[in-house]
């Protein structure tokens, strides 16, 4: 299932959608498709991102998902979860692929609720795998249902790994069609959105972007560095993130204050609008913030609410879009 991209974007070495050995599956399945799923209907064997085997006696259907950017996949796939972790914060934070409100909340992202999972009778619980000895992986374990362990972040290629998880998500579910296509439009959102760039000759192409949160009367800055999933789409839209500092080796995201963001030189600056009224209003009375350059000179812009900063092709698509509104509007 793995694909390259179209080749505008080719060039791009960033871009580069090769296997990161994280989460590479294989299959074992046979039997005819049935009108709910484009895969098999028989007996599946996956190796997760955490190495593990996973085997399933058919396609799953009745799925608990534990982290948003998985639920968004599942939801992409066709797929309806029995289960969810924060449903509010993912109806908050991620709006490219709607969650039925009143699905099942199982409890917090890293902290679920074991017995509401188990209440909703679930074929397959998918989770995010945040080291070799993961504690929630190793709690769902004891139980006697399937677990998949996904890898959501990987600063080596950010892009590829997104399609890596959706693909292991795809085969567990028997839904490899309906992740081909949700790539390829991602994909050719990249290349209009690229294209759309080129022809408005924006006077800057360069960006940092960052989130914030209010920390008392400070509010701290989390910069989206080299190797961030936002960083590399805008990247593969011919920008470059000028964004250097030290970040995290999953997820590319640094840390700083006012001070450091306000050091950011010619760039268009970008943000997420969620719950940037919890932080926005401290900085109007700050004279670091309303006296940098990004502020005076209005290249400070909102990513439109609810784009979801982690998350699969069809928030992509929704980065893409905001991209492009910010650079050439």
């Amino acid at each position: 299932m793995k694909r390259t991209l179209l080749p505008a974007l080719a060039a791009t070495s960033l871009l580069a959608l090769g296997a990161c050995g994280t989460s590479q599956p294989t299959t074992e399945a046979s039997g005819s498709d049935t009108s709910e799923s484009s895969g098999s209907a028989g007996p599946i064997t996956l190796t997760d991102a955490a190495g593990r085997t996973v085997e399933l006696d058919a396609p799953a259907e009745r799925v608990v998902v534990l982290e948003w950017q998985m639920v968004e996949d599942v939801l992409t796939l066709g797929l309806e979860p029995v289960g969810v972790a924060d449903v509010e914060g993912y109806t908050t934070w991620n709006s490219s692929m709607p969650l039925d409100p009143d699905t099942q909340d199982v409890g917090k992202r890293g902290e679920p609720n074991l017995d509401a999972i188990y209440a909703t009778d679930p074929d397959l619980v998918i989770t995010e795998v945040y080291g070799p000895d993961d504690a929630v992986v190793e709690q769902l374990e004891e139980y006697d249902v399937p677990v998949l362990a996904t890898l959501g972040a990987d600063t080596e290629d950010p892009i590829g790994q997104m399609e890596e998880t959706l693909d292991l998500i795809a085969q567990a579910t028997g839904r490899e069609d309906e992740a081909d296509a949700a790539m390829a439009d991602f994909e050719a959102a990249l290349e209009e959105g690229r294209a759309a760039i080129e022809a408005a000759d924006p006077e800057t192409t360069e960006f940092a972007f960052f989130d914030a949160y209010a920390q008392g009367s400070t509010v701290a800055v989390r910069p989206f560095g080299q190797g961030s999933w936002i960083g590399e789409i805008g990247e593969a839209l011919g920008l470059t993130n000028v964004w250097e500092g030290e970040v995290d080796a999953a997820y590319g995201l640094g840390s700083t204050d006012v001070e450091g963001l306000a050091e950011v030189d010619d760039a268009l600056v970008l943000h997420t609008a969620t719950q940037s009224e919890t932080w926005l209003p401290q900085l109007a009375e700050n004279r670091v913030w309303t006296n940098a350059d990004f502020v005076e000179e209005d290249r400070l812009r909102a990513f439109p609410e609810g784009v979801w900063t982690f998350g699969g092709p069809r928030s992509g698509e929704q980065v893409v879009d905001a991209f492009v509104a910010a650079v050439t509007g």
